[in-house]
């Protein structure tokens, strides 16, 4: 989490930590090869919606498995 009122662990907070942290960009991670690298921040509408629509529908279908 990138402050600390981020850290509580219910899905409504967890979809936003994950959605900011796709939005804005910089997370860390390793490619196929091993290589490092960072994520680059949406800035286009287009991809903007894209990731919520598809952040959205995994959300709602977590619930469900979880109900």
């Amino acid at each position: 989490p990138r402050r600390y009122e981020d850290r509580q662990d219910d899905l409504w907070t967890i979809y936003n930590r994950i959605q900011e942290s796709l939005l804005k960009g910089g997370l860390s991670g390793r490619t196929a090869q091993g290589k490092r690298t960072h994520t680059r921040a949406i800035n286009g509408i287009d991809g903007d919606v894209k990731l919520n629509r598809a952040l959205w529908v995994m959300a709602e279908s977590l619930l469900e498995t979880l109900k």
